[in-house]
């Protein structure tokens, strides 16, 4: 995997780049749709593909692994053949989802034992068993096993969670040397820094991660309920560190003004369910601000969702037809209110490179951030 540099922003850390993997081009900064099974859920791949031009889509390990299990994805020729994608896809480790278990899950320095969310069955994910699975599914890149710590979380936890991570990337670094790839094409791996919102540990995480030189590096552990403050503040202490030249990714990030204040502290990956776990419950993301549709004030709003992004989804639509759709509960309605945020999410990083380009990234910034978080 190479990634390249096009343009950096002069008032903020922002960059424009490109990220080359075995399945094509990524432009950075880039959002994520997450397809947790195997599917961005209730949008079919022709429109990630057509409508939506995702250009990297997400999938989860823990959740592939329990349903339908790698067997069956191997046995198929891997997950891009299985799910008919043939863009570049990413798979986490399952750390966040074991994290999740919390009372469904013993934690040593081996591994992790947990119970399955679906049948209660026992199973046990180490480092290595966890790159053994991913290069099964066969995303482009593929996430190092970590734990992922809650938040408020006590010091000593935080740092004793952080050195088990490092110890456990090291594992995982030796158990992709050793062991080959499946399918033809390469994987990447991407370690994870951690540290809760310590300032040191976030410091040390970073710097070695960063002595690791691996092709992506990721960063952990936000977006677990601390205050927005805390989160800029620990992703600026990491992108000080992280080099330059590698990829950044922040996982689980978060609103549209989230991405956009991340994007100029350097981040240039993102992945997050709420544009699509929110558009099922009808809030929709736009760039006049959020919208419920759900309430009676869109009942007599013919106008477009959004007219000002040049995509069908939202605009052939009227705000009163798409909540009387959610009224009625009728499928589409969540389905047009996820085409839509998804879009929304895509539209705004690739504003964002193009403003980064242009120059004029930071007084966009400035002005699209109110706005985003303001509620019509």
């Amino acid at each position: 995997m190479k990634f390249n540099i096009e343009k950096k922003d002069t008032g903020s850390k922002a960059r424009a780049g490109f990220i080359h993997t075995d399945h094509g081009i990524i432009q950075t900064p880039i959002f994520m749709p997450v397809g947790t099974v195997a599917t961005v859920k209730g949008i079919h791949q022709k429109e990630l593909e057509d409508v939506i031009n995702a250009e990297i889509i997400l999938g989860n390990t823990y959740h592939l692994y329990l349903r339908p299990g790698e067997e069956i994805i191997n046995k198929c020729g891997g997950l891009h053949k299985f799910m008919s994608w043939d863009r570049p896809l990413l798979t986490d480790s399952g750390g966040y989802q074991v994290y999740s278990l919390s009372n469904n899950r013993k934690i040593t320095e081996e591994g992790v034992m947990f119970s399955s969310h679906v049948d209660g069955s026992k199973h046990f994910f180490s480092p290595e068993k966890a790159i053994d699975i991913q290069k099964n599914i066969g995303a482009d890149i593929i996430m190092a096993f970590d734990e992922c710590t809650p938040y408020p979380c006590e010091y000593n936890y935080a740092k004793r969670s952080m050195e088990m991570t490092h110890r456990w990337l090291d594992r995982c670094i030796e158990h992709m040397k050793k062991t080959e790839g499946i399918y033809g094409y390469e994987q990447s791996l991407a370690p994870i820094i951690q540290g809760s919102v310590y300032k040191d540990l976030r410091k040390k995480s970073a710097e070695f991660i960063a002595s690791r030189d691996a092709d992506i590096n990721a960063i952990g552990g936000l977006s677990v309920g601390e205050p927005h403050e805390d989160m800029y503040a620990m992703t600026e202490v990491v992108t000080n560190i992280l080099p330059e030249n590698k990829p950044r990714y922040l996982m689980g990030v978060g609103t549209p003004a989230n991405i956009l204040e991340s994007i100029s502290l350097g981040i240039d990956m993102f992945d997050c369910v709420l544009p699509s776990r929110n558009a099922r419950h009808g809030l929709l993301y736009t760039s006049d601000g959020i919208i419920n549709i759900k309430n009676s004030k869109w009942s007599e709003d013919f106008g477009p969702i959004d007219q000002n992004l040049g995509i069908e989804s939202s605009s052939r639509y009227s705000k009163a037809y798409l909540r009387h759709l959610f009224q009625v509960k009728e499928l589409l309605g969540p389905q047009i209110a996820t085409l839509h945020n998804l879009s929304f999410y895509l539209y705004l990083v690739r504003e964002a490179r193009k403003r980064i380009v242009d120059g004029s990234f930071s007084k966009w910034k400035s002005e699209m951030v109110p706005k985003l978080q303001t509620r019509l």
